[in-house]
């Protein structure tokens, strides 16, 4: 699917890549991603089956930068992506602090920051949540990008304001050593989002437990007898007050139950989707109730609300799979749209600087 560029050619490595959002987004906009890096071995076979670049199952902070330039060779521009994993930046996270200062994961970006700084990428990119921004280890991050030299240009997108059907907010951050670079402007208003009719309407009905025949990735979990009846009397878009007093859960009935009332909720056909989330595929979990088949919504709805098209596989046919792997691997993927967007910012920097020479 890599489709090159007639006058130059870019060449990426995607570090911490998972399934390959951002790799496929990547070469949708016709950057060639050569290499994946990721220590969950569980996202080999969808990293290289459905892109043109080979997965290694290796920690970011072993790499050497003698590995890394190894994968440039021969390109006109180098770009080093990075999107380390968000857990110890987000919201719940941090009200965590003790935790926080032990997870390891926080010197993931540090370790990023240090390949940058030996590499030295013509271009780079990180995505994560926004409660990154406030954090020190971000400034830290930014100080290192200054330091060598690169223009660098970041916002909390909005993924609809990319025609993206679901409610999700990252940190984006694009850089460039040698040129000016911004973020492509929003391509999306509120009059012309995506909804979720627009993504998956159109797929197979299922009942609650069924796979389709077709497709072993449009799968729905098993609902529990009160769960069903829960669903049954959920409206789209509505709350469990919706619900008769006997199938109210023991949360909702404490006062700090109004704070849940996205929980066991239906998503609407014409509005957004809640954020996809690693346990999207629980009724119980968020908002992730069919608009109106009595389920949770399948793994391959969450994957196509995370814009990885229909055809995307996450696993080997025939293969025994983990629904819990496959879920997290798509929740917490980088958006296909957003790797593409991400690319095009780039070019865009590249036409700029041509024009300018």
């Amino acid at each position: 699917m890599f489709a090159e560029h007639d006058n130059y050619l870019i060449k990426a490595v995607d570090l911490f890549c998972g399934a390959g959002g951002l790799t496929y987004g990547l070469q949708r906009s016709g950057v060639d991603v050569v290499a994946g890096y990721d220590i969950e071995a569980s996202c080999k076979y969808a990293f290289e089956h459905n892109n043109n670049a080979v997965f290694f199952e290796k920690d970011v902070r072993i790499v050497s930068d003698d590995e890394i330039k190894q994968h440039f060779q021969g390109a006109d521009y180098s770009l080093l992506a990075g999107c380390a994993p968000c857990q110890p930046f987000s919201t719940y996270s941090r009200t965590k602090k003790r935790s926080n200062l032990e997870d390891n994961r926080w010197n993931l970006l540090s370790s990023f920051g240090r390949l940058i700084s030996l590499v030295l990428p013509d271009f780079v990119t990180m995505e994560n949540v926004p409660g990154l921004a406030s954090e020190q280890v971000f400034s830290d991050f930014l100080m290192t990008l200054s330091n060598n030299g690169y223009s660098v240009d970041y916002a909390v997108v909005y993924c609809p304001d990319y025609g993206m059907a679901q409610t999700r907010k990252r940190l984006v951050l694009v850089a460039s050593r040698i040129s000016d670079i911004k973020l492509l402007p929003p391509t999306h208003n509120t009059q012309t989002y995506s909804s979720v009719r627009d993504v998956i309407e159109h797929l197979p009905k299922l009942d609650a437990g069924e796979t389709c025949k077709n497709d072993s990735l449009h799968r729905a979990s098993i609902l529990s007898d009160i769960n069903l009846q829960r669903i049954q009397a959920s409206l789209p878009g509505g709350t469990w007050l919706d619900w008769p007093e006997k199938l109210r859960a023991g949360c909702h009935k404490k006062s700090s139950g109004s704070t849940y009332s996205s929980v066991y909720g239906r998503m609407s056909w014409d509005d957004l989707a809640p954020t996809i989330t690693t346990q999207c595929n629980g009724y119980g979990n968020g908002r992730f109730g069919h608009p109106e088949q009595d389920r949770a919504i399948s793994l391959r709805e969450a994957a196509m609300l995370q814009s990885f098209p229909e055809t995307y596989k996450f696993h080997s046919d025939g293969d025994k799979f983990s629904i819990a792997a496959l879920a997290k691997m798509i929740g917490n993927a980088v958006p296909v749209r957003l790797g593409e967007i991400v690319g095009d910012s780039i070019n865009q920097s590249i036409s700029t600087l041509s024009k300018a020479n």
